[in-house]
């Protein structure tokens, strides 16, 4: 067990986000196998756990794991709990793990509210649609959201390489006698977000392109437009195989991953600055 609790919060996000990503990833390998076309997306692969035994009490610390997910991801970009040199190398990734948290707040005040069974989302358009949308209303809108769709591409194909250049390797440590295994589920389930998240940023270029919000999209799209492909449900298949991959690599980052957890003397320190 972890001495530190910000330690234990910490694993127990990735484990969180391995159940989200595992469910997603489930849900689209069935429609896959099953003929059906129409994608899920986190927000429904958060409300199918309400099916299952004691499913709002699993989404209830499904919640909590992902509030611990978003508070180790501040960590990491405010108090540089991962220690990246002071320069523009080690800036890069923390102002990413800073947009992950704001990601992942609003899945975790998502899964919130389906436990509490207060209202989830509701009709409209989704959230990338919304948000593309407001930042099209802000001064050089159209630029601001191509550049967010870049971004969002540029990270998509360096998760890619991360597990392709087994990058991944530097903060694991894999046991010894599953490490192979392990290995191809960490690599497969990278490449697989990797490239949902090169689709997505693709969208919202598009949508700043043609000055439409309507034209951005989320995982659910992604697999969609995926499934439109000639193959498509084969390659669509592949890559909810390659979700559910990275659900099981979320959990193996719970279990293996080195968290240097601050502690409350860092935090102070921090405030000082």
């Amino acid at each position: 067990m972890p001495d530190n609790k910000f330690e234990t919060l910490a694993r127990g996000g990735y484990m969180a986000r391995g159940v989200v990503y595992g469910m997603l990833g489930g849900l689209a390998l069935a429609s896959a196998l099953w003929g059906g076309s129409d994608a899920e997306g986190s927000s429904d692969a958060l409300s199918s756990l309400l099916g299952l035994p004691f499913g709002r009490i699993l989404l209830g610390l499904v919640a909590v794991g992902l509030f611990g997910y978003v508070a180790w991801k501040l960590a990491q970009g405010l108090l540089n709990a991962d220690n990246r040199p002071d320069n523009i190398k080690g800036f890069g990734p923390r102002v990413g793990q800073l947009i992950s948290a704001g990601g992942n707040l609003f899945l975790a005040l998502s899964a919130a509210r389906l436990a509490l069974r207060m209202g989830g989302g509701g009709e409209g358009g989704s959230g990338e649609e919304e948000a593309s949308a407001w930042l099209l209303q802000q001064p050089f809108g159209v630029w601001l959201l191509g550049l967010v769709g870049l971004g969002v591409i540029a990270a998509g194909v360096t998760q890619i390489w991360y597990g392709a250049s087994h990058g991944y390797r530097k903060r694991l440590s894999l046991p010894g006698g599953h490490a192979g295994w392990m290995d191809k589920i960490c690599i497969f389930g990278l490449g697989a977000r990797g490239l949902v998240f090169a689709i997505v940023g693709g969208f919202l270029v598009y949508a700043a392109f043609s000055v439409s919000p309507e034209q951005a999209g989320g995982t659910a799209e992604a697999l969609d437009y995926v499934h439109a492909l000639p193959f498509g449900r084969w390659l669509y298949g592949t890559i909810a195989l390659g979700l559910v991959a990275f659900g099981a690599y979320s959990v193996i980052q719970g279990l293996y991953r080195h968290v240097d957890a601050p502690d409350m003397g860092d935090v102070r320190a921090a405030a000082r600055i």
